[in-house]
């Protein structure tokens, strides 16, 4: 599969299925924050990711946002807004924080997903931790000055890559 090929691209959070989720045994959705549940230019997640976050809570999975942001604060109030624990300052993608997401949460590779918008840091990170991964655009054209360096790079790798919703 290689270490930056996603198992799934959608082409954003509110468009995953929880039910195709759920099927597939997944217990544990771990999100990435910035440009997948939250815009790199806002401080609220859209009303349309607070709808995903609730369905997925109704159908039984658990959620925790694994962040690479370093502001701590804002880190952990959008997480208290979308109602889901956090594992911040994760280092993507380096697979610690999943691995301490999941024990976190009582889950096990197997059974957890992570879903995020960048392929070089939560792609590369779920795959390293052994869960499968859900690749979503970014919210946002917004981003740090080394994301856009990255992005250059990510759309060499996603050549000829159809997301599911477009």
């Amino acid at each position: 599969m290689g270490l930056f090929r996603a198992t799934g691209y959608v082409a954003s959070l509110p468009l995953v299925s929880v039910e195709d989720l759920v099927a597939d045994g997944v217990r544990l959705v771990l999100l990435d924050r910035d440009n997948t549940c939250v815009p790199r230019d806002a401080h609220e997640p859209p009303a349309e990711v607070m709808a995903w976050l609730e369905r997925a809570r109704e159908a039984g999975l658990r959620l925790c946002l694994v962040s690479n942001n370093f502001h701590s604060s804002q880190v952990r109030a959008s997480a208290e807004r979308m109602g889901m624990d956090v594992v911040d300052h994760a280092m993507k993608p380096l697979p610690f924080a999943l691995v301490r997401a999941m024990r976190l949460m009582g889950a096990v590779p197997g059974e957890t997903v992570m879903i995020g918008d960048q392929v070089f840091t939560d792609v590369a990170a779920g795959n390293l931790a052994g869960v499968r991964t859900i690749l979503v655009r970014p919210q946002s054209r917004k981003d740090l000055w080394y994301t856009h360096v990255f992005r250059v790079f990510e759309r060499l790798a996603l050549r000829g890559v159809a997301f599911e919703g477009e």
